[in-house]
């Protein structure tokens, strides 16, 4: 087991790395904005997995392979670099929304398969949040307090609970504002250029470093 030391500082390490605006952020309260709340749990839900296999990926080592294959790490990093272009291009051509009559949106099960996908894509496809992993999670594993593939697991679901958390907050807060969007058509257009531009920066950060 890891000690409750150690655990607090892993902790507060997490809160502050996921309090970090990212693309991840980004996609999230675009969607939470536009679609609702339960569309932006449906994109946590594809964040929440990517993290889980990234975590994954690192205790089997891959992410050693992606440093000492320049070539593959170029792969994923361009091809995650395109994706997040390409989210950005498709929130800056969505249509303004309008609040129904009634005041409810309409949820159906494609968008909600949509935004899973997307979340998933997103993180998935940065290879930053695999070497992450594999860099920040060996630092709090010590060999003579247990198994350390027991402790990879313990900071492995500690890493995916506290992102869901973030993230669950994000859309809540996200899709309380929606209304008043919703009724006005000049914030909505500012909202979606920020996030398109956020989007493509984050793009050619992850393309250029």
């Amino acid at each position: 087991m890891i000690s409750a030391h150690l655990l607090i500082v892993y902790i507060a390490a997490l809160f502050v790395v996921y309090a970090v605006p990212g693309p991840d952020m980004a996609l999230l309260l675009q969607t939470s904005i536009g679609r609702g709340a339960r569309t932006g749990f449906a994109t946590a839900g594809g964040l929440g997995i990517a993290r889980a296999t990234h975590v994954t990926l690192s205790a089997c080592g891959v992410a050693a392979l992606l440093r000492s294959a320049p070539w593959l790490y170029e792969v994923v990093r361009y091809g995650g670099a395109v994706y997040l272009a390409w989210v950005a291009v498709q929130i800056f051509r969505s249509p303004v929304f309008a609040l129904p009559a009634g005041g409810a949106m309409a949820v159906e099960p494609r968008p909600l398969r949509a935004a899973f996908v997307k979340g998933l894509l997103t993180n998935l496809l940065n290879p930053k949040a695999l070497l992450f992993c594999s860099v920040l999670l060996p630092q709090f594993v010590r060999p003579e307090a247990g198994p350390v593939a027991l402790q990879m697991v313990e900071l492995g679901v500690i890493l995916v609970a506290i992102g869901v958390c973030f993230d669950a907050v994000y859309a809540i807060g996200a899709a309380r504002i929606s209304n008043w969007m919703r009724s006005h058509p000049l914030a909505q257009t500012v909202q979606r250029w920020t996030f398109s531009a956020a989007l493509i920066g984050f793009a050619l950060r992850l393309s250029l470093d």
